[in-house]
């Protein structure tokens, strides 16, 4: 084996063990992902996604996805919401808030903020006992190996895993919806997607049980 070799091997085993990491998630997405969907298809108003560090960055991805295929999202800083930003939450809004660990501080604490504020709160945490997962409406658990991620410790096969759920949320509304093509190009006029004359055909419809509001 020569440098290259070794050089190879080690990219091919971190993008095996991040492939595992959304393969595995196949097999654990369960019915809290209908949940999320119902409580977004019945809001009224808003819908921000916040996260802090990496989970910032799906955050964002997430909001620019859920937006081009029909869902109007805004991304939204923890830590500004802190500084005043959470004044835009009302009790019409849904708030999103992704933390692997569910206990950055300020995403526990624009949590509570928002539901103070009336609204409602999703939190896409590692696991269902977190202290955002215990504060928010509803919790949705996406965890990974410690294989999937740098040295156990660089969160990168998390953000992909979370980037992954967002994106299966993403065509579940789509679909929940009945959001078109035509309505898609509509939003994205500019680029190689935009010159585009033969669109596939729409997705099919599929319907997403109502949200039931429980009092808190």
């Amino acid at each position: 084996m020569n440098v290259d070799d070794d050089i190879l091997a080690v990219a091919r085993g971190r993008l095996q063990a991040e492939a595992e990491a959304v393969r595995a998630l196949i097999d654990t997405i369960d019915g809290t992902l209908v949940t999320a969907a119902s409580m977004i298809l019945s809001a009224t108003g808003k819908l921000f996604i916040g996260g802090s560090g990496t989970s910032g960055t799906v955050a964002r991805r997430m909001a620019h996805i859920l937006s081009v295929t029909g869902t109007p999202s805004l991304p939204f800083s923890p830590m500004d919401g802190l500084h005043g930003a959470s004044g835009a939450i009302t009790a019409d809004d849904l708030v999103l808030l992704i933390s692997n660990g569910g206990a950055s501080d300020e995403v526990v604490q624009l949590a509570r903020i928002a539901r103070g504020r009336g609204a409602r709160v999703i939190a896409l945490t590692r696991s269902h006992d977190t202290p955002l997962a215990r504060l928010a409406d509803h919790s949705v658990a996406v965890a990974v190996q410690p294989s999937a991620d740098i040295g156990g410790i660089v969160a990168t096969g998390i953000t992909i895993a979370q980037s992954a759920w967002g994106d299966a949320l993403a065509e579940v509304l789509m679909r929940g919806r009945g959001y078109t093509w035509a309505e898609f190009m509509t939003t994205h006029p500019a680029g190689a997607v935009g010159r585009l004359e033969d669109l596939p055909a729409d997705p099919s419809r599929l319907t997403v049980p109502p949200f039931e509001k429980v009092a808190r």
